[in-house]
């Protein structure tokens, strides 16, 4: 059973080496061909128009891909704070109905009882310190962390 299980990681891990490995070489093959388009560009605008002319046509036309992919970039770190805002509010809402549990009230009742309260005192404060502290200390990270936009 644990070879077969070697075997099969042995078999994915060879499967996505060769496809990483060809979509590098495309990504290296398509580098070349837009390399070469573009020389072409700037010699045919170059012949027609001028030097100067077949400058700023390339400027222009490296301006806008690189608008296009800012504004693709943008547009996916918006949608990740959304999902994380959303996964935030359902951990929010989860931890919300799980207090609101009447069964696991009243296990905490139980174990209130069974530990005692002159001894779940100093517990209850020593956690309840240190998860203040894990809060302001997640809070002062992400107020220190600068925001893009």
């Amino acid at each position: 059973m644990l070879q077969r299980l070697i075997d099969d990681v042995k078999q994915s891990t060879g499967s996505a080496l060769r496809l990483t490995s060809l979509a590098a070489a495309a990504a290296i093959l398509l580098f070349i061909t837009l390399a070469f388009l573009c020389a072409a560009a700037f010699v045919y605008v170059l012949q027609h128009y001028g030097p100067v002319e077949a400058c700023l046509a390339g400027a222009a036309l490296f301006l806008v891909v690189t608008l296009i992919v800012v504004a693709v970039y943008m547009a996916h770190k918006r949608e990740m704070q959304r999902r994380a805002e959303k996964a935030a509010k359902a951990a929010k809402s989860a931890a919300a109905t799980m207090f609101a549990d009447p069964a696991l009230v009243a296990t905490g009742l139980q174990i209130v009882r069974a530990v005692g309260v002159k001894r779940l005192v100093p517990i209850l404060l020593v956690g309840g310190l240190a998860l203040g502290l894990m809060a302001s200390r997640g809070a002062a990270s992400n107020s220190s962390e600068p925001e893009e936009e």
